[in-house]
């Protein structure tokens, strides 16, 4: 790319976010992020259809660097690794982060930020298709709660300025979710388990309550 082109998206991208921070994403005109960027507004629609799709495409290059960062670690990295990344990208771009998860930012970026924490806790916990369908069934509804529980965490961060540092924000979060989704695939898989015991145990039950009846017919 031309560097006087990424250096005029990069200014709009800029303007945008810090409008954001003042006001109400629907109350910005392009009026306003031309204004801030100072572009034309000509050139704003170049590079962009309308201020809608300069939101989905400033989100969609975070989440995009976010998935990247996570592909990059190593396979023995732990949540803690994985959250010390996340942390440290967050403070990075922590005017962007601002702006989108305060109460002036976008719910279409919350849901997006969502399903990406969704997907990657999906992917760390291999929910395949093959997967034991009671085990996958209590994982997920414990990955549901902990991706929203991850974004609550991260918005608290921001709205509170940031008190702790990325490090120990990755050790707490990494701690909770080694605690909740380790201890609960062990908890189902020791459901499954027993429930297989008590199953095998029910039919031998049944055999042997079935035998004497059995019996008596016979001597009848």
């Amino acid at each position: 790319m031309d560097r006087r082109i990424r250096k005029t998206q990069e200014a709009i991208k800029m303007a945008v976010i810090e409008l954001m921070i003042e006001k109400e994403f629907d109350q910005i005109t392009i009026q306003d992020i031309s204004d801030r960027a100072d572009v034309s507004r000509r050139t704003i629609y170049l590079h962009y259809m309308d201020k809608f799709d300069l939101l989905d495409k400033l989100i969609e290059e975070h989440i995009d660097d976010l998935r990247n960062i996570c592909e990059s670690t190593d396979d023995d990295a732990d949540y803690r690794d994985a959250g010390l990344l996340w942390f440290e990208y967050f403070e990075s771009h922590s005017l962007f982060f601002s702006a989108l998860l305060t109460s002036k930012g976008s719910l279409f970026f919350r849901n997006r930020f969502l399903a990406f924490f969704i997907q990657e806790l999906e992917k760390e916990n291999n929910m395949s298709e093959g997967s034991n369908q009671g085990l996958a069934d209590g994982v997920n509804v414990d990955i549901q709660f902990l991706g929203a529980a991850i974004v609550g965490v991260v918005e608290w961060w921001f709205k509170n300025g940031r008190p702790l540092s990325p490090s120990f924000m990755a050790w707490r979060v990494g701690a909770l979710l080694e605690r909740n989704l380790d201890a609960d695939l062990r908890l189902h898989e020791g459901d499954f388990h027993q429930t297989t015991s008590v199953i095998y145990e029910t039919g031998r039950q049944s055999d042997c309550t079935r035998a004497p009846h059995s019996s008596a017919v016979r001597d009848t």
